[in-house]
Formats: C-alpha cells, sequence, structure tokens
C-alpha cells in the first residue's frame, strides 16, 4: 500500500470558513488515511455531515471524540448526555466506516508501518492545574478569579458518572486493558484529542485553562504503549514536538480568527511516512 497517513483535529464547521475548508478538502492520492482527532462540531447533524464527507474521499478515516462532540446544546434535536451521547456518536460512525475508540485498531500498512492507529476516548481528570492549587477545587477557584473557565462546565455532561474525573478515570483504565492486548510488536500511533502529556499547556496564554486539557496519568503512555507518533488538538496550537525520541503532533484546525492570521488555514498533517518532503 502506498499513501500518506494524514491528521486533523478541531474543525469547527459551524463556522462557514471552516465548513468550506471541509467542502474542498480532498486527498492527495486513493491510499491516504485520515484521523480526525475530534471537535468536528457540536450538533449531532454537522458531525455526521463531516464524517460522512470526509469518509467518502479517504480510504480510511479514524476519529477520536473532543470535548465539543460531548456538549448537549440546547438547540441540538439529539438531547443524548454523557456515555449515553458518546454511545450514539460510536454508532454514527460505525454506519459510516469510521473507526472509534471502541473498535478494533486497524493497522495502517503503508509507508511508514505496520502500526496500530488507536483513537483514544480519555477525557480530563483536572490534575493540570495552575501553579499554587493543590486541589481541585483550589484550581477550579483559580480559574475562576482569572475568568478562564471551559464551557465544558456548562454543556459536558458525566452521565452516568457522578463526574467528568470518575468517567475519565473509567476510560483510562479500559483503554490501557486494549492498548496492552495488542500484538506487543506492532507500534502504535496514539490518537487523542486532549495532549497525553502536559508540557504542551505551558504555552497556553491562560494557564488555568490547562485544567481542561488532560491528565497526569498518561504522561508515560508514548513509552509504554510503543508510540511511533502521538496525534492531539485541543490546544489550537499547531506544532510538532519531541518527547523521548516520539514525534507530538498537535494538528488543529481552530477558529477563523485563530488561522487568518496565520496566513490561512493548515491543511491536514503527515503523521507517516516521516521525512517525506
Amino acid at each position: 500500500m502506498t499513501g500518506d497517513l494524514l491528521a486533523i483535529s478541531d474543525l469547527h464547521i459551524g463556522y462557514a470558513e471552516n465548513r468550506r475548508i471541509v467542502e474542498e478538502l480532498h486527498p492527495g492520492g486513493a491510499d491516504d488515511w485520515l484521523i480526525v482527532a475530534g471537535d468536528v462540531a457540536e450538533r449531532f447533524d454537522d458531525i455526521e455531515w463531516a464524517l460522512t464527507t470526509l469518509r467518502g474521499r479517504f480510504a480510511e478515516v479514524v476519529w477520536a471524540p473532543g470535548n465539543h462532540e460531548l456538549w448537549t446544546l440546547p438547540d441540538d434535536p439529539v438531547q443524548l448526555r454523557g456515555e449515553a451521547r458518546y454511545r450514539a456518536l460510536v454508532e454514527l460512525c460505525r454506519g459510516l466506516g469510521v473507526h472509534t475508540p471502541e473498535d478494533p485498531y486497524p493497522v495502517w500498512d503503508g509507508p511508514g508501518g505496520p502500526v496500530a492507529v488507536a483513537p483514544l476516548f480519555l477525557l480530563y481528570d483536572y490534575t493540570f492545574r495552575p501553579r499554587g492549587t493543590a486541589t481541585k477545587a483550589e484550581a477550579l477557584a483559580a480559574a475562576h478569579a482569572a475568568g478562564v473557565v471551559c464551557t465544558d462546565e456548562l454543556l459536558l455532561h458525566p452521565d452516568p458518572y457522578p463526574d467528568r474525573e470518575s468517567w475519565c478515570r473509567a476510560r483510562l483504565a479500559e483503554t490501557d486493558r486494549r492498548l496492552a492486548e495488542r500484538h506487543p510488536a506492532l507500534p502504535t500511533v496514539l490518537v487523542n484529542h486532549f495532549p497525553l502529556r502536559r508540557d504542551p499547556t505551558y504555552v497556553l496564554r491562560h494557564p488555568e485553562f490547562a485544567l481542561w486539557c488532560g491528565t497526569e496519568h498518561t504522561a508515560d503512555w508514548h513509552l509504554r504503549h510503543r508510540a511511533a507518533a502521538v496525534v492531539y488538538g485541543h490546544l489550537h496550537i499547531p506544532r510538532s514536538t519531541v518527547a523521548d525520541g516520539v514525534p507530538f503532533e498537535e494538528v488543529s484546525l481552530g477558529y477563523p480568527r485563530e488561522w487568518t492570521p496565520r496566513g490561512g488555514p493548515a491543511g491536514p498533517r503527515r503523521i507517516l511516512p516521516r521525512g517525506r518532503a
């Protein structure tokens, strides 16, 4: 197999400019795969439109949910909350032939492979706390004082879990188990909407926002699960970094107000093969 393993996140197609980008997004070749690392849209019908469009063009599409897909907006006809909303999104993707965190990890056998492309759904647990805080309550108080509070606090419901960190703990345990069950000789491309390490959040303009950006429990997953690369989004700071020799790729498109000053939107990032011009 030839082709490229590509990745993009934070499409936010509720913005007309971003919707046009998706309308014009095509693969470079018939064998290209596309990773969509969350935040496609907030409304169920917009998510369906975007994933249907992309699945019709790329050889395979791999999706990991972001926080925006999990929001329950008052005007969304689909009023499912929490785990029920996530499961409905999984079933939507399965009907479209899109890989989800609940399915067997597809194996990229193209250039740079073979690797298991592992979409993850892990959430966050309020352990990326601002300096000088030691508990979730202290961290949230600091965020409120700074005027930096994620909309998740209003729209991302953890039902049936008592809180988001409990849901996160359940996802961590289940995902760690599934990753450990893959063939030990097969490297991974780990795909999570939220960064697996805290380091990327150090460049946030508002450091308090890191509370809603991940969990300390995944800091070594790129080593434990033999990652050839890690793909994430959420921060809207597209860049490439390296930790312990492993490439970390932030692949956000982001909001028009963010990508316009950069000279235009960034297209999908090539994850594999590495180094191709």
